[in-house]
Formats: structure tokens, C-alpha cells, sequence
């Protein structure tokens, strides 16, 4: 297995393990961090680093395989995956601990289903949906709002800014324009006498 894949494997690997800090109330975590009325969890703290991590990597697996001429199918199946589970992880925890509405989870998810609908339809008519910079975009709008929401809206919440909720009302609307954005680009494939 090269590198690239085993960089994904590691993000997915991460997924539980972030998840089991968020989650799971450990008699060892420490006191929250406080400063003033702001309040962090040291699980959230935790857990917003695994995230930052596992999401940093997303990137760097794609790098390395274009760039050493690594690309194999199982890193073209891994990779979207990977990304997909870590994030729809994350938000389903977010609902879970009453800091995103449900809806907007539904919305991120069912954008991705679809989109990756479409690039299934590509693959069997022998082209490929490239990503697009509006879906580049919306995946560091959510990586930041998800952030965010992670660790309280620190430092915002100081200036009396709510950019926690700035930022994921602004990830819904650009995962939706995205998702638009792939099927306008691409309806010649929905078109087709082979769907």
C-alpha cells in the first residue's frame, strides 16, 4: 500500500478516535478552560485538533499521489470517502450535542450523496467530475465552521460576533451552490441515453 493511501487509511482511522473524545465523558479530562463567561470543554478542544488534523490531510494524500504518479483505485475510492465519513461524523456529533440543527446536516449530506450520484454516472459514461473551486470553497467553509462550533466560537465570542453561526449558515449556502454549480456543469450526463 503507498503513502497516499495510508494517509487516507489514517484519516479514517481518526474518525473514531475523535469522536470516542467528543463523545464520551472521560473521568480524566480536566476542569473546562474558562475565561471570563467563556467556557471549553477539553473534549471539544480535543476533538476540534483530531478534526484539524484528519481534515489537513485531505489534501495531502491527492498531492502525493498525483505528484509521485500513485493514483490507484482504491485511493480514488478511499479519498472521497474518507472525507464524506470524517465530516458527516463530526456534524451528526455537532446535532448530537445540540449545537447544529439537524436540517443543516441533511442538507451537507444529501449534497454529497448527490454529487458523488453524478460522478458515478461520469464514471460509467468514461468521463470524470473534477472538483470544482465552489466545491474546493465549500470544504474549507465547513472545515472552519465546523471549527468553530468545536471550540465555542472562541475568540469571537469575546467581540460579541456570532461567526460560529456566520460560518456554517454560510457552509449550507455555499454546499448548495455547489452542489447546483455540478449539476449545471454537468447535465449533458443526466441527459445521455445511457441513464
Amino acid at each position: 500500500m503507498n503513502l497516499p493511501n495510508r494517509i487516507t487509511i489514517t484519516r479514517i482511522c481518526l474518525i473514531p478516535v475523535m469522536m470516542l473524545a467528543l463523545l464520551v465523558d472521560f473521568d480524566f479530562y480536566p476542569p473546562p478552560i474558562e475565561i471570563g463567561a467563556f467556557k471549553l470543554p477539553y473534549n471539544q478542544l480535543i476533538a476540534a485538533i483530531i478534526f484539524l488534523v484528519a481534515a489537513s490531510t485531505d489534501g495531502l494524500d491527492g498531492y502525493l499521489a498525483r505528484k509521485n504518479n500513485m493514483v490507484t483505485n482504491l485511493g480514488k475510492l478511499l479519498d472521497p470517502l474518507a472525507d464524506k465519513l470524517l465530516v458527516t461524523a463530526i456534524l451528526v456529533s455537532l446535532v448530537e450535542m445540540g449545537k447544529v440543527d439537524s436540517w443543516v446536516v441533511v442538507v451537507i449530506v444529501s449534497r454529497e450523496f448527490a454529487v458523488t450520484g453524478l460522478r458515478q454516472i461520469a464514471l460509467l459514461d468514461g468521463s470524470v467530475v473534477a472538483a470544482s473551486n465552489w466545491g474546493k470553497l465549500k470544504t474549507i467553509i465547513q472545515i472552519v465552521a465546523i471549527v468553530a462550533l468545536l471550540i465555542n466560537n472562541f475568540p469571537f465570542v469575546f467581540l460579541g460576533i456570532p461567526f460560529d453561526l456566520i460560518a456554517i449558515w454560510a457552509a449550507v449556502l455555499i454546499t448548495i451552490y455547489s452542489g447546483i454549480d455540478y449539476f449545471v456543469k454537468n447535465i449533458h450526463l443526466l441527459s445521455s441515453s445511457k441513464v
